[in-house]
């Protein structure tokens, strides 16, 4: 899975770590809880005298080994989905564990199953120690699977306690070596993915980076080259508006001479600025396409909205211009403006041609004038 492809939210990243985790480290549990009980019946003496309860529990741990290869993973990450996937599957885990204690505890407790009490006593112990190293997700869930795991089988060895008091003890000593290790391997899995979500941040910044223009704070050339086409098909797919809105700072190479390379980058910012005020809906992409070239892409806007949000823009740099070191200079701005038409546009470079093509024609009019695409 790639970067891009992982949930970004922080909190959505949690829950989608966890449940990867669980699953990678869990699917095979219905299998070994079967398998084990199977082990533990045939083995126990006389299958055929025990024929009720061994039915009884291979039904049991087969139904929860079909449950555990239906609870399937969502498609699609969102926080609801994963917590809800999530809810179920440790329902499954406990009650997976409560099963195998309670089969732990009818295997020390009736004498038809003594001949298998060492196979149950150590799949117990290969059960809890299995969920205590990798199932350390949730403190108090990690937790509760241990006793279900333990005190059916503890309290059938309490009641035989002239015999089995040493296997009592030795149960007891293990699972409280179990707790502290369960503490142990929580303490380092929140620490990895405290590790990751840092790293998840760093990349995010970095990304941020790569399609942020450092000048103006707009998108830059690369983010514009992946939205576009994205855009784009998604608004032939809908059928839904999508305009674009080309603009160009004229004679901004005279700017830079007159004044200076400062007062060009003052001026770039300035007129980022003013995007800002104007093409203020979050819907609006505003990106620096390079060097005096700038762009809008607005989804969900008609040609006509498009171009009286464009027209007020240029008049309202017209009219200001631009302040430095206390002198205002005149600023104005070419535009070419342009919605998408999915019968005259074949693809998304032919629909940003189309509204290029205008805004050429915009500085050949002899700029600060807007041109509109569908007239070109």
């Amino acid at each position: 899975m790639t970067h891009n492809e992982l949930p970004h939210d922080p909190a959505t990243f949690t829950l989608w770590r966890e449940a990867q985790d669980i699953r990678a480290r869990s699917h095979l549990a219905g299998f070994y809880y079967l398998i084990a009980w199977l082990l533990v019946w045939i083995m126990g003496g006389e299958p055929t005298a025990q024929f009720t309860v061994g039915l009884a529990g291979t039904a049991f741990f087969g139904l929860f080994l079909l449950l555990r290869l239906v609870n399937r993973l969502p498609e699609q990450y969102t926080p609801r989905l994963l917590q809800g996937w999530l809810n179920r599957q440790w329902a499954l885990i406990l009650l997976g564990a409560l099963g195998w204690g309670l089969a732990l505890g009818w295997t020390l407790y009736s004498p038809d199953f003594k001949g298998s009490r060492v196979i149950a006593m150590m799949a117990t112990i290969a059960f809890s120690t299995a969920s205590v190293y990798h199932l350390a997700m949730r403190k108090h869930l990690s937790l509760l699977i241990l006793p279900l795991l333990y005190l059916p089988g503890l309290l059938a060895l309490a009641l035989d306690w002239q015999e089995q008091r040493g296997h009592f003890i030795a149960l007891i000593a293990y699972l409280s070596y179990l707790i502290f290790a369960l503490n142990r391997n929580r303490q380092v899995y929140q620490n990895h993915l405290a590790m990751e979500l840092k790293l998840l941040e760093q990349q995010e910044s970095l990304e941020i980076l790569s399609r942020t223009d450092s000048l103006t704070q707009l998108g830059n050339r690369y983010h514009f080259n992946s939205l576009f086409p994205a855009m784009v098909a998604n608004a032939q797919r809908q059928s839904n508006s999508l305009s674009l809105v080309l603009l160009d700072i004229d004679y901004f190479k005279q700017i830079n001479d007159a004044h200076g390379h400062a007062c060009g980058d003052a001026c770039l910012s300035a007129f980022a600025e003013l995007m800002r005020q104007v093409f203020r809906r979050d819907s609006d992409a505003l990106l620096r396409l390079g060097g005096e070239e700038f762009g809008v892409l607005m989804p969900g806007t008609s040609l006509e909205q498009a171009h009286l949000l464009a027209e007020s823009f240029r008049q309202e740099l017209a009219q200001h211009g631009f302040s430095v070191q206390g002198q205002n200079l005149p600023l104005t701005s070419s535009l070419g403006v342009g919605c998408f038409d999915k019968h005259r546009d074949v693809s998304a470079e032919a629909f940003f041609k189309r509204v290029d093509d205008a805004l050429y024609r915009a500085k050949n009019a002899g700029r600060n004038c807007l041109i509109l695409a569908s007239v070109a």
